[in-house]
């Protein structure tokens, strides 16, 4: 068993809306690892970074996706920082991953800046461009399928990322 698809992209890119969207439209569950991490720390994701480190966090991360990835048939987003993890890009290859981007001025307006994500907690807007700037290398690495979701409805994607997804 493995999920339909894997999805990745920056804070604000809509992992979760999109990722809800197609698994409606596919007929299957959604998931979101940052959900699966909350429910096994018993706390939310800013505390988990808070009080263990973004370390702790990683490893507890990695070990999500893998069990995921092994027993999860659906739609699965993961968080936006997921694919820095060395050992989480490897669990990704042979998979279907769709790497939703987004560019800086749409991230922006859709997040908003910073509520509840511990990375975007200082100078957001600056600290989002550098995220987008790190990571969309490491997006594109991973990636089966790269769908653009700028000036786009959720619902427009989830139809791009279903046909896709069907083919």
């Amino acid at each position: 068993m493995a999920p339909v698809a894997v999805f990745v992209g920056a804070p604000g890119a809509g992992k979760t809306t999109v990722g809800e969207a197609v698994a409606e439209l596919l007929g299957v569950p959604f998931s979101d690892s940052d959900a699966i991490i909350e429910a096994r720390a018993g706390k939310p994701i800013p505390e988990i970074f808070f009080d263990d480190g973004e370390d702790a966090f990683r490893a507890l991360e990695r070990e999500t996706i893998a069990a995921a990835l092994s027993d999860f048939d659906g739609i699965l987003a993961l968080g936006g920082g997921a694919i820095l993890d060395d050992g989480t890009r490897a669990l990704l290859k042979g998979h279907t991953v769709v790497y939703l981007s987004v560019e800086l001025s749409d991230a922006v307006k859709r997040v908003g800046l910073g509520g509840g994500r511990p990375l975007l907690a200082i100078n957001p807007r600056a600290t989002l461009k550098y995220l987008l700037d790190q990571r969309r290398p490491l997006y594109s690495q991973v990636a089966t399928h790269t769908v653009a979701t700028d000036g786009r409805a959720p619902a427009e994607i989830a139809a791009e990322v279903a046909a896709l997804l069907k083919a």
